[in-house]
């Protein structure tokens, strides 16, 4: 594990931690405060999720991390779903972080309650911010239709990357990643995982469209939280906000960082971890 720390004054520690054929960027301000480890979208950064960490201040200990070839992380021949669970388990001990309250938006959603599901005694609690909805969209795909969309998109990738929003994947590997997802998504596979969370959990949902979303299909998404609730007295939807699928964290992290402090608290309170 290489690192770089920025002063005796600053606890906050950056490095590349190494993982299989790959290396994880990840952050870590250190700290005596609950730990929370932020799981990203499928092509988003470190960076998305700055508002919600300023929002909740100095008195937690925020880690963060890129996924496989995102941000300034490495590239794998690995980008499958449980690869991106697994490393979660990389990046916690990399940083002696025993318990952690877990936080995912989008894709890292999924993540998050994966990783919370299978390892309650290592969970405070989980947020997840427009994700993990049990929902069979991708009957509604057409999947040689997404393939042939990322192909046109192929070029625009590395364009995005730069720009910190994209990921160094082929468009094959997005497609696939992304058909995945859709299949993890699916009620009869996601639904037993969120059944078995025993920590408590909260939602915190936007409103309208998402990209590549059609008509209301993301309100029928979110719908299917319902049953999910009915089922699970630790799962709560927190909020449904305003703002879009897209620009959640950006201008709803008031929001997002009071679920923070809610399952914190119901978890017994800011304790050291």
């Amino acid at each position: 594990m290489t690192n770089n720390r920025t002063s005796p004054v600053d606890s906050t520690w950056t490095g590349m931690v190494p993982v299989g054929d790959t290396a994880l960027a990840v952050t870590d301000t250190g700290g005596p405060g609950i730990p929370v480890l932020y799981v990203n979208g499928h092509v988003a950064t470190q960076k998305n999720w700055r508002p919600v960490i300023a929002e909740l201040g100095p008195g937690w200990r925020h880690i963060t991390y890129d996924m496989r070839a995102r941000g300034k992380s490495r590239t794998s021949a690995d980008y499958s779903f449980e690869t991106n669970v697994a490393d979660i388990d990389a990046v916690l001990a990399a940083r002696g972080a025993q318990r952690v309250l877990a936080i995912g938006w989008s894709y890292g959603a999924f993540v998050a309650a994966h990783w919370a599901s299978r390892n309650p005694d290592r969970t405070v609690g989980a947020v997840l911010v427009e994700g993990a909805q049990p929902h069979d969209w991708i009957d509604e795909v057409d999947i040689e239709g997404m393939r042939k969309l990322w192909r046109r998109l192929g070029w625009l990738m590395p364009l995005m990357w730069v720009t910190g929003r994209g990921a160094r994947m082929t468009a094959e590997q997005m497609a696939d990643s992304n058909i995945e997802a859709g299949e993890i998504a699916r009620e009869r596979v996601l639904g037993p995982v969120m059944d078995n969370i025993s920590v408590p959990t909260r939602y915190v949902n936007a409103s309208g469209s998402s990209l590549g979303s059609r008509g209301d299909q993301q309100e029928r998404i979110r719908a299917s939280l319902d049953k999910v609730v009915e089922r699970n007295p630790n799962i709560e939807i927190h909020a449904k906000v305003p703002s879009n699928h897209g620009s959640i964290l950006r201008k709803d992290y008031r929001t997002i960082a009071e679920a923070v402090r809610v399952v914190a608290g119901l978890e017994g309170g800011q304790r050291r971890i």
